[in-house]
């Protein structure tokens, strides 16, 4: 198999190489995938610097999102009794450290059936992106049918899940982003409205809801709660996902108190661990979602990156902010450039 492997600690992308590893054998609880595609994630380029708070031992495989094949079942026969979930030859994708490879063994927890009529770069948008919305949106702020909900980073993967999710929920998505691209991008994937993220958004925001009288959901993924308090409505919810932009806000508590709203917290991946069922729920109404047509791909489709020697790119690309949705890697090809 050919794999990243770090046996030490970059300072970037750009030192990433492509070694060559002896294959994986099947497992007796795990499934033995051959991998199609990986996805870039903003932790990734954290932990191959060991700048993220998840930092496994060296060496070790580098990424974290994948889609592939089943080639081999899991030799040892359930604890329950009951037969293995997927079979060799079925279409998978899902999450676990090590995606930046040929080949991968996962738990049945980790993987997700592809859905029909998509590839396996298309699904592998999906892992991370998806549940993060819908938990944010359904879990946490009990967004419903009608609702004004404003997107924070709306051209990023999370941003335009929430975007395309709550849209097929019935809500009417005002999109915060700060391109003319990614606007134009968050409007193709069911925006109603779009603010620019550099200019007063807040007030725009305010004058897409009726009679001005602010947005009933606000979804953060970048830090912008603070701000946000200007056109949350009385009684709205806003919910953390996260701090791209860098610096953890502190919050004028007055301001919650005054306007009766409630802040509340997303961190998607604790849940396995704390509400399972919960993660069950989520992924059976995304699947049926998805199988209604309510939820689109979320690939970035500007460059096409081929090959495991075009990781260190697609890393760099999205360290740069410029680029919009999922950048996802077809590792199923040699790639164009040797390290």
């Amino acid at each position: 198999m050919r794999a990243i492997q770090l046996p030490a600690l970059v300072k970037g992308p750009s030192e990433l190489r492509v070694a060559t590893l002896p294959d994986f054998q099947p497992h007796p609880s795990k499934y033995l995938v051959k991998l199609h595609a990986a996805a870039a994630n903003f932790f990734d380029n954290l932990q191959i610097q060991g700048k993220h708070q998840q930092k496994p031992p060296l060496p070790f495989i580098a990424g974290n999102e994948f889609s592939g094949e089943i080639v081999a079942v899991p030799t040892a026969t359930r604890d329950d009794g009951k037969q293995w979930r997927f079979k060799r030859g079925d279409r998978v994708f899902g999450a676990g450290l090590g995606a930046f490879a040929t080949q991968f063994v996962a738990s049945e927890a980790d993987l997700r059936p592809v859905p029909s009529g998509w590839s396996y770069l298309e699904a592998c948008s999906l892992f991370y992106t998806a549940p993060t919305a819908y938990a944010a949106l359904i879990l946490r702020a009990q967004a419903k049918k009608g609702d004004y909900v404003l997107v924070h980073a709306a051209g990023g993967g999370v941003g335009l899940a929430a975007v395309t999710i709550a849209k097929a929920l019935g809500m009417y998505v005002i999109a915060s982003a700060d391109t003319d691209k990614k606007r134009q991008v968050a409007k193709s994937f069911g925006a109603h409205f779009v603010v620019d993220a550099k200019g007063d958004w807040a007030e725009q925001a305010k004058q897409c809801t009726p009679d001005r009288r602010g947005v009933d959901v606000v979804l953060d993924p970048l830090g912008a709660i603070d701000r946000s308090l200007k056109c949350i409505r009385w009684g709205g919810r806003l919910v953390v996902i996260g701090f791209a932009a860098g610096e953890i806000e502190k919050i004028a508590t007055n301001r919650i108190l005054l306007k009766n709203v409630a802040v509340s917290g997303l961190f998607w991946g604790m849940y396995a661990t704390m509400e399972p069922e919960s993660v069950v729920d989520v992924w059976d109404n995304l699947l049926k979602m998805i199988e209604k047509g309510g939820i689109k791909p979320l690939n970035y489709t500007e460059k096409d990156f081929q090959g495991l020697e075009e990781i260190p790119a697609a890393l760099e690309l999205l360290s740069t902010g410029t680029a919009w949705g999922k950048i996802v890697i077809d590792i199923s090809k040699q790639g164009k450039t040797k390290l």
